[in-house]
């Protein structure tokens, strides 16, 4: 089969720049008590039950932005609304700095933020830029005829998944990429057609409802996940749902193509999808005053990184590729594959070795990243044309992984989007020893089920932890004689909160913890369980 590298990121060039980018911040959301006393008029009914089986409220992050304040912006001079976001009360212009700043005139701007940050008010000086260039064979029966795609999805054990038929019926995937030309034609995407799985789509970089056209990256990312021709190509979800965006232009490299894909998320959300994969990354611009440093690779500066937590926060997973630059000058992963609760994936060969473009970690606030690995080397995929071929990156290992994780979300219906990425990492070959490559290494999904199987039976038959969710203090019942111990987790996999309990003093307090989703593991001898609390 023939090779091909996909990568996304492209070179910096020099070019002296008339215009500048800025997100123009907004002071407030005058609506706010409308639209939360009318939810649907915001987000379907899909969205709201996710949220409801999470217990997630809605808030004013959901809330649109004000018509009137995108109006004036609009018609500003020398301003062009290149996109926006509710969910961070902003629009995203272009214009001179001279007429971006006089946006500052406007009682409802809060401030703007420059991409060039030394435009900014508290900017920061010059600081320079990193070119950027853009095994296991198991012996089993298998329901579907894989063909060579049989070592991408038994790597991970996605095949024990698909046998108990988990394979993503009734998940809801958005795949936010370049283009989608040849979807709507060629063979391996027929029977997402035939069964109605295409539940739409929208391109956000020509405003179209057009998605079927430009950059065939998206096509073969999605080949990955849903494509399917008997004895040569199976997805990892080829009963799933899909949603298809482009937010990315393959001709340039900017900021607003982060906005585009925080515009896309947010109409995922509002639409109630379930999983996003971004086969995207973002580090070098074309202007190069708008390039990331190492520095910035921190999960909190990015516009998009803060966007993908975001869509964590309103209850979607967002499975994200590490990147192609492992060996180049600048090895590490970008933008928002350091996103804080994304989960990123690296590239392995069939063998399981590690695949030297593979982006690696850590982040610059030390976090493990990438996450999991799957295979992205020799990647079994289509092309628009529907050929079958080998596709190497990262942008295929992420859509490997994105099937499975949808099916084993629907395995687990009652987990919350948190619990799953938990999983998903305990089950990985190096969960207790991770390192830069590899992450927490190659994951297990069916070993991901069994755990959490196991953990909902302790539960039945072993501790009590109450009230959950809880404000200040947490109770433990059941214990027997002798001391036990009980470890928090956030949802990183770090310890922060351990304590020794008893009979006597069963009693701990979680007051220090900020509000959000947490794992316990609570041990007493030979007995231990693992759950989920939730801190109000």
């Amino acid at each position: 089969m023939k090779n091909i590298l996909l990568c996304l990121l492209l070179i910096t060039t020099g070019t002296l720049w008339a215009q500048e980018d800025a997100w123009v911040y907004f002071t407030d959301k005058p609506e706010t008590e409308f639209y939360l006393a009318n939810p649907l008029e915001m987000l379907t009914q899909k969205a709201l039950d996710r949220r409801a089986d999470q217990g997630i409220t809605i808030d004013e992050v959901d809330v649109p932005l004000h018509e009137s304040y995108i109006t004036a912006i609009t018609d500003a001079d020398g301003i062009t609304v290149m996109a926006k976001s509710k969910w961070m009360n902003v629009v995203h212009v272009r214009g001179s700095e001279e007429a971006i700043n006089a946006l500052t005139a406007l009682e409802f701007v809060d401030y703007i933020d420059f991409a060039n940050k030394n435009l900014n008010v508290a900017g920061r000086g010059l600081q320079p830029k990193e070119i950027q260039l853009v095994n296991k064979q198991l012996d089993t029966q298998i329901d579907f005829d894989y063909g060579n795609s049989d070592n991408q999805i038994q790597m991970l054990n996605g095949h024990l998944l698909h046998q108990e038929d988990f394979t993503g019926e009734g998940m809801t995937i958005a795949v936010l990429d370049a283009g989608f030309p040849g979807v709507d034609t060629a063979l391996p995407f027929q029977r997402l057609f035939d069964n109605n799985l295409i539940l739409g789509g929208y391109d956000f970089v020509t405003k179209s409802e057009d998605f079927y056209t430009a950059d065939s990256h998206g096509t073969i990312v999605l080949s990955a996940i849903g494509g399917y021709v008997e004895g040569e190509l199976v997805g990892t979800a080829p009963d799933a749902f899909y949603y298809l965006f482009r937010t990315e232009d393959a001709e340039s490299e900017n900021p607003v193509e982060e906005s585009y894909w925080v515009e896309a998320a947010e109409e995922a959300d509002r639409l109630g999808v379930d999983v996003i994969n971004t086969s995207l990354g973002y580090f070098g611009y074309d202007n190069p005053d708008y390039s990331y440093t190492y520095e910035d690779i921190d999960g909190q500066t990015a516009f998009i990184s803060r966007g993908a937590d975001i869509a964590f926060s309103r209850g979607m997973i967002c499975v994200t590729s590490g990147g192609n630059t492992g060996n180049t000058t600048n090895p590490h992963i970008g933008v928002p594959a350091d996103a804080i609760n994304t989960l990123t994936v690296g590239a392995v060969n069939a063998e399981e070795e590690y695949g030297s473009f593979s982006s690696r970690g850590p982040t610059y606030d030390m976090r493990v990243k990438p996450d999991i690995m799957a295979r992205g080397v020799n990647t079994v995929s289509s092309l628009p044309s529907g050929d079958i071929t080998g596709v190497s990156g990262t942008s295929l290992s992420s859509p490997v992984a994105t099937g499975l994780v949808a099916c084993l979300w629907q395995a687990l219906p009652d987990r919350t989007n948190a619990e799953i990425i938990q999983l998903i990492k305990e089950s990985a070959d190096r969960y207790n020893n991770p390192n830069i490559e590899y992450g927490y290494g190659i994951p297990d999904f069916a070993l991901a089920r069994e755990n959490a199987l196991g953990i909902e039976e302790n539960e039945k038959l072993l501790f009590k932890l109450y009230p959950n969710p809880a404000t200040n203090t947490v109770t433990i019942s059941n214990l027997d004689e002798g001391n036990s111990n009980i470890v928090i987790y956030n949802n990183l996999g770090q310890v922060v909160l351990q304590s020794e309990i008893n009979q006597n003093n069963a009693t701990i307090s979680i007051e220090k913890l900020t509000s959000g989703i947490y794992i316990y593991k609570l041990s007493m001898g030979s007995k231990s369980q693992t759950g989920r609390l939730i801190k109000e």
